[in-house]
């Protein structure tokens, strides 16, 4: 008995280990010849001799099994030591990465509009013509349409143009009072130094019944959301045109580079177009079927902030992952 002992903790592999275990209980092992001997035994010796036995069988399982555990901890440990990474290899120094300076602007932008109680909606990115254009006041053949260069696919499907078509999907699902944003990517085609095939838009809604939201609910909001994003900067608001509200207004704000004075930047005007903005049209109102309702509308470009905000001259940079601007938003 002391030489299985000494067998089984002598052990260095799991196959030696597993060739003992076979010797001791296999079926031609040392404990199947053991039992095999009680055969020839009275009872009172078979029956101390099976006592033994049993006591020896269950001290030499445990033991197999404790060898075991400590055999596949080994080898385990073998293979981590065999495979690992020295981390001395790299410099420690790898640096600390950050958002982009899109997501950042876009990260700021749906923060003050979330304090403000706006709730976040999405919307798909392949839209169709319906909730893209004609919800939104623009017919078929509307001369506004040429506004926006779009990529259109079969059956009327096209990549969305503008984020509106979100407002419009909210609409028709649910019920006034709405207080939303639908902040996403949008496509048009389109390339210069300020703009890209590709990019990100936000555009807020807020409809009420009928005379409980007006005109300078909107110029508040704007104002303070605009002083969020840029400081201490005047605001303006000049009459426009867009097909989904009426009246309509791009907003402007006094240049933040050259404070108001005039410079390459501003055109030299002392002004820097940041949004659109107005009232929303009734038509829109009767695509979704709403009766006795008032409501506001704004829509900005991120990449526009984005610009503005970190003083990128040319909006095709944002896009081409160069690590010499990138690195400069750690």
């Amino acid at each position: 008995m002391k030489d299985i002992e000494k067998s089984i903790g002598s052990c260095d592999d799991l196959k030696e280990l597993e060739n003992l275990r076979v010797s001791l209980f296999g079926k031609k092992g040392y404990f199947a010849d053991a039992f095999a001997k009680m055969r020839t035994m009275g009872d009172e010796e078979k029956k101390q001799f099976a006592q033994d036995i049993n006591v020896d069988k269950e001290k030499f399982l445990n033991l197999l099994a404790h060898k075991k555990l400590a055999l596949e901890a080994d080898a385990i440990a073998y293979e981590m030591q065999k495979d690992g990474v020295d981390v001395t290899l790299f410099n420690s120094d790898t640096g600390v990465g950050a958002l982009h300076p899109v997501m950042q602007t876009m990260d700021k932008i749906i923060e003050y509009f979330v304090s403000m109680n706006f709730s976040i909606e999405e919307g798909p990115l392949v839209e169709d013509d319906f909730h893209n254009f004609e919800a939104l006041n623009l017919p078929k053949y509307h001369p506004a349409r040429d506004m926006q260069d779009t990529f259109y696919f079969e059956d009327s499907m096209l990549l969305r143009t503008h984020t509106s078509p979100v407002q419009i999907r909210t609409m028709l699902k649910a019920k006034p009072p709405i207080r939303m944003i639908c902040p996403g990517a949008v496509f048009r085609r389109d390339y210069d130094l300020t703009h890209t095939p590709m990019f990100h838009q936000v555009e807020g809604l807020v409809v009420q019944k009928s005379g409980e939201v007006s005109f300078a609910n909107l110029k508040f909001i704007l104002e303070d959301f605009l002083k969020y994003m840029f400081g201490d900067v005047q605001v303006r608001f000049r009459p426009s045109f867009f097909p989904f509200t009426e009246p309509s207004a791009e907003v402007d704000i006094s240049c933040i580079f050259c404070k108001g004075k005039g410079c390459r930047v501003c055109s030299h005007t002392g002004w820097l177009e940041v949004l659109g903005s107005g009232y929303v049209d009734p038509n829109v109102f009767q695509a979704v079927g709403y009766e006795d309702v008032s409501g506001y509308a704004f829509g900005l470009g991120v990449e526009r902030f984005a610009m503005l905000l970190h003083k990128i001259p040319d909006l095709r940079s944002l896009f081409e992952g160069d690590l010499r601007l990138l690195e400069q938003f750690r």
